[in-house]
C-alpha cells in the first residue's frame, strides 16, 4: 500500500471508528430503555424522544448556551492570564514555589459549592459571579501545567544561557517560555473541558435569569423542576457540545503554535 493510500485509509477509520461507536452506543441506549420497567421508562427518554425536546427548545437552548458560553470564555481567558502569570511567580525560585503552592492547593480543595454564597455576595449574581466560578475550576490545571513546563528548561540550555550571562529576564523570556509552550497547551486542553462545566455549575448556583440572562444552568433547573426529561438531556448535550467546541479551539491553537516545530505535530508515529 502506497504512503498516499495508507494516510486516505487512516482518515476514513478515523472518521468510521467514532461514526459506528456512536451507532453502538445508541443502540445500547434502546435496549437499556426497554429492559427498564415502565414507571422507570421516562427517566431514560428515547433518543429521538431527545431529539424532538432539542427542536422544541432549540430557542431557549441556543440562547442559554450562549450566555453560558459569555461566562466560559470570560472565566477561561482571566483563568489563562492569571495562570501564566502565577507560574511565572512560582518557577522563579524553589523558595517561592514552597511558599505559595499550598495555598494553591488550599484554594483547588475548597468546594466551589461552599465558594458560591460568598462569591454572590461580592459579585452578586450574573456573569460576574459565574466568571468566578468557572475562573476558580478552570485555574489550578493550568497553573500546575505552566509551572512544570517552566522548571522543566532543558539543563544544558540553561548552562549555556548562564555561560553567556543572561539576565533572569532574558532567561525566562528567550528559553524558559518557548520551551514551556508544549506544556502550555497541555495545561490548556486539559482545561479546555471545565469551561462549560464551569459555567453551566455558576448557573445553577450564583447566576441570574433577568433580561433572559439564564444560561444551561437555570434551563437544568427549570427542566427538572417540570419533568421535562427530554429537555433535560438535550440540555446536557448542548453543555457537552460547547465542551467539544472550547476542546478544538484550543487543539487548533497548539496546531497553529506547536506544528512548525514540536514533535507532536511535525512527526506523526503510525
Amino acid at each position: 500500500m502506497t504512503t498516499t493510500a495508507a494516510a486516505w485509509s487512516d482518515r476514513v477509520w478515523r472518521v468510521l471508528l467514532p461514526a459506528m461507536t456512536g451507532l453502538v452506543l445508541v443502540a445500547l441506549w434502546y435496549l437499556t430503555r426497554a429492559l427498564l420497567s415502565d414507571d422507570k421508562q421516562f427517566l431514560l427518554p428515547a433518543p429521538h424522544a431527545v431529539l424532538a425536546a432539542f427542536a422544541e427548545h432549540r430557542t431557549e437552548l441556543f440562547t442559554s448556551a450562549l450566555n453560558t458560553s459569555k461566562g466560559a470564555v470570560y472565566g477561561f481567558s482571566l483563568a489563562v492570564a492569571v495562570s501564566l502569570t502565577m507560574a511565572l511567580v512560582l518557577s522563579w525560585s524553589p523558595l517561592v514555589r514552597a511558599g505559595l503552592y499550598p495555598y494553591l492547593m488550599m484554594l483547588q480543595m475548597t468546594p466551589v459549592i461552599v465558594l458560591a454564597p460568598i462569591i454572590m455576595g461580592w459579585a452578586g449574581p450574573g456573569v460576574r459571579s459565574v466568571t468566578i466560578v468557572t475562573f476558580l475550576i478552570c485555574f489550578f490545571p493550568m497553573v500546575v501545567n505552566n509551572t512544570q513546563g517552566l522548571i522543566s528548561t532543558d539543563r544544558t540550555m540553561l548552562d549555556l544561557f548562564r555561560m553567556y550571562r543572561a539576565t533572569k529576564q532574558q532567561e525566562v523570556l528567550s528559553l524558559r517560555l518557548p520551551a514551556a509552550m508544549p506544556y502550555f497547551f497541555t495545561g490548556l486542553r486539559i482545561a479546555a473541558t471545565l469551561p462549560p462545566i464551569g459555567a453551566i455549575v455558576g448557573d445553577y448556583t450564583v447566576g441570574s435569569s433577568a433580561g433572559d440572562g439564564g444560561g444551561l444552568g437555570f434551563r437544568t433547573i427549570d427542566y427538572s423542576a417540570k419533568f421535562k426529561m427530554g429537555a433535560l438531556y438535550a440540555t446536557a448535550f448542548t453543555g457537552c457540545a460547547l465542551g467539544f467546541l472550547f476542546v478544538a479551539c484550543v487543539i487548533w491553537l497548539s496546531w497553529l503554535a506547536l506544528h512548525k516545530w514540536h514533535d507532536s505535530f511535525s512527526r506523526r508515529d503510525a
